[in-house]
């Protein structure tokens, strides 16, 4: 049975691991603290790019093929471990948008449904949010996920999986070189060989390289967020304004975020932040002044140019792939990019071109 390392247990690495174990594969996924509780936890779970035509067509295969799969694995999980991800497809209303014409253009070119609204429409579908939009956009097939909890049901997958070997609160001191290929890792329990070596450690991804002689382009990028604990009915979907976003639970509470912030490996919060983000959400929701802020909380991105991930063999190590550098979509193009990825491993026909996310051309060499 062919054996593959993982390293990195967030959702890019759980996704990947229970990917290659349907196939048959038998995975070790070692993560060097808990599962899903770096970006994974951290997010907000909009299922779909920020104002989606702004983004380059590599990102945009991805997340319309992750979109589509989501309902059918959230169900999956649900069944398996009894976690509910809590899939919400409620739409997400964009208002005061400035670049409708490419909005839209992009829409018709995508097949996506994306219309143009006014007020009338946005009051009608969420009567407490601020009057003052005249405009906005609509896609009524935008859902949200719960990431924690979609986290946690992946982690309780991989526990139950016979053909995976979870090991957490392990980190990875080096790689287990013969001549120019990667046979496994170094590690604080101990060596790990394995037929092939994946990294998906998001923002830390970079820093596994660097002793092989190579300077990965991703880099951390802070975003901060805030919930309020509100009640249920305030608002039934994601509504964003100038790149801020408002996403409901299904218990009620709100998420506002989000900040970018280039500060390196720091999770610390700010009162600046917070500040920033309470105006947004009582612009948006006036409301929300109501009720308390129940947690502010920061998480680091692993930012790459352009926000194209990289997917695939570092050139010039055979053993050693990439699932790293999604940005800010790292849960939006999970699926995709897990299944792109476990396809170049075993030889399968790949589900879209992997030309766009070869690391060859794309790093550096020291």
């Amino acid at each position: 049975m062919k054996h593959i390392l993982i390293i990195g247990a967030g959702v890019i690495g759980l996704m990947t691991a229970r990917e290659l174990a349907r196939a048959g594969v038998k995975v070790t996924l070692v993560e060097r603290g808990e599962s899903a509780h770096e970006a994974s936890w951290a997010g907000g779970g909009i299922v779909s790019p920020l104002y989606p035509w702004r983004h380059g067509e590599a990102v945009t295969r991805l997340a319309l093929w992750s979109q589509s799969s989501y309902i059918l694995l959230a169900q999956e999980l649900f069944a398996e471990t009894g976690c509910d991800p809590e899939l919400r497809q409620k739409g997400i209303i964009m208002v005061d948008v400035h670049d409708e014409e490419e909005a839209l253009q992009w829409g018709h070119d995508h097949y996506r449904p994306l219309v143009k609204v006014d007020s009338e429409f946005i009051h009608e579908k969420e009567p407490r949010i601020s009057g003052d939009f005249s405009s906005g956009m609509w896609m009524p097939e935008v859902a949200s996920i719960r990431n924690p909890r979609l986290g946690r049901a992946l982690r309780i997958s991989a526990s139950q999986h016979p053909n995976i070997d979870l090991i957490e609160h392990c980190e990875v001191t080096g790689f287990i070189l013969v001549g120019e290929r990667v046979e496994g890792v170094h590690t604080s329990k101990g060596d790990i060989r394995a037929d092939d070596t994946v990294i998906a450690t998001g923002a830390w991804s970079g820093g596994l390289l660097e002793s092989l002689g190579l300077r990965l382009p991703v880099e951390p990028v802070r975003g901060q967020m805030m919930v309020f604990k509100a009640p249920v009915g305030l608002i039934d979907r994601i509504v964003m304004l100038n790149g801020r976003y408002l996403i409901p639970r299904s218990d009620g509470r709100i998420l506002v975020g989000s900040t970018l912030e280039y500060v390196g490996f720091d999770k610390q919060t700010t009162e600046e932040a917070r500040e920033s983000l309470y105006k947004t959400a009582l612009t948006i929701l006036p409301d929300l002044a109501q009720y308390p802020v129940e947690h502010h909380w920061a998480g680091l991105r692993p930012g790459s140019p352009e926000g194209i991930p990289y997917i695939g063999q570092v050139p010039g190590w055979s053993g050693l792939h990439l699932n790293c550098g999604h940005f800010r979509n790292g849960l939006v193009l999970a699926p995709a990019s897990t299944r792109l990825l476990s396809d170049l491993l075993l030889d399968r026909a790949p589900i879209i071109d992997p030309a766009p996310y070869a690391v060859d051309g794309r790093i550096e060499h020291d």
